[in-house]
């Protein structure tokens, strides 16, 4: 593979998907360490996150279109090599920079992930054990390991179990949608994907409701103002998704990667711009 198809796969950019677990962790941290904070960031979404992409890209092999990738290049060894050493660079910074708690958890979510997607685990076969686990693990188990990492004191985390849940509902109701375009390559390696097994309309239905129940938790556990900013900051998500809801009920061929990758960039940059501001407020 050329440094360039490397580089694609690991899909940098999809790192942005997965930021607002982290900038959410971080405002509702108080006290915390900002140079662990940034070594965090970078452990998580320049190192564990791509590196997740490149394995798994290495064992699913598509030939269609993926998470952040409209047209993967062909992969072989060498991806599976980067992505080695990518895990094994983001533990030992880690276990020097940050410490041995937090090192053992990237070594715990790199396990995890490769699982998702290893032939003779294979996760992803399984639609409700793998969306479980996924939503888990980069949602609750991402945001208490990173305030463990960057708390001064550890003992806020008993409190934070609520907001840790919540940042796993998040990835539970949007995580069907990532698949809903894929259902035939899906269909024909054999993975049974829970957007596959709801269909189109159903993980319409599906994400809608766990939304739903996640935009109640947030009633619930934000102050009246912040969750005021979070109905601001998350409508276009809204409208977006019913509106391609509304053409996808007419028109299946609109369950596609573009858009798919809107409703991604739009969620993303709405909670994000909502976490730091109430990261910025907490100040």
């Amino acid at each position: 593979m050329t440094p360039r198809a490397i580089l694609l796969h690991l899909r940098l950019p999809f790192s942005l998907f997965l930021m607002p677990v982290y900038w959410f962790a971080l405002s509702q941290s108080s006290h915390f360490d900002v140079t662990k904070a940034c070594w965090v960031f970078m452990i998580w979404h320049v190192l564990v996150y791509p590196a997740s992409n490149a394995y798994n890209s290495y064992f699913d092999k598509d030939e269609g279109s993926i998470g952040g990738l409209e047209k993967p290049p062909a992969v072989d060894k060498a991806l599976f090599s980067v992505a080695w050493a990518m895990d094994i660079l983001a533990i030992v910074l880690s276990y020097f920079f940050i410490g041995t708690v937090f090192a053992l958890a990237v070594l715990v979510y790199g396990l995890v992930s490769k699982s998702y997607s290893h032939t003779s685990i294979r996760l992803k076969k399984y639609p409700l054990l793998s969306w479980f686990i996924v939503g888990l693990f980069q949602g609750f188990f991402v945001y208490l390991s990173t305030q463990q990492a960057v708390l001064q004191e550890n003992s806020e985390l008993t409190n934070n179990l609520f907001p840790a849940i919540l940042s796993s509902m998040m990835l539970w109701a949007v995580y069907p949608m990532t698949q809903i375009y894929q259902h035939e390559e899906d269909a024909k390696r054999g993975d049974r994907t829970l957007s596959l097994l709801l269909g189109i309309r159903g993980t319409f239905f599906f994400t809608a409701s766990i939304y739903s129940l996640t935009a109640l938790g947030f009633w619930v556990y934000l102050p009246l103002q912040h969750f005021l900013l979070f109905i601001v900051l998350t409508a276009p998500t809204l409208v977006f998704f019913l509106n391609w809801f509304r053409k996808t009920w007419l028109d299946a061929s609109q369950a596609n990667f573009k858009n798919t990758m809107w409703l991604n960039l739009l969620a993303s940059f709405g909670l994000n711009a909502l976490f730091i501001t109430l990261l910025i407020l907490q100040k």
